[in-house]
């Protein structure tokens, strides 16, 4: 991995429009590794959306006489 020091040099010799560039593509990512990290899946809406159903509370009978054939 390439050291800060030399990561910020490498920076600083590009163009400015360049350097718009990284600082935007360095936003993205922090964006993104906080949205993997506040996004739990019991949070979004369709987890339990079919816990009412009966008929599928217990599918393994089904499972097994599917996946015999």
């Amino acid at each position: 991995m390439m050291n800060l020091t030399q990561l910020l040099h490498d920076i600083e010799q590009l163009p400015p429009e360049s350097q718009r560039q990284i600082e935007n593509f360095i936003e993205f990512l922090i964006d993104l590794h906080k949205a993997k990290i506040e996004t739990k899946l019991s949070d979004e809406g369709f987890v339990g959306m079919w816990s009412d159903r009966q008929d599928l509370q217990d599918n393994s009978n089904n499972r097994q006489s599917e996946w015999s054939r």
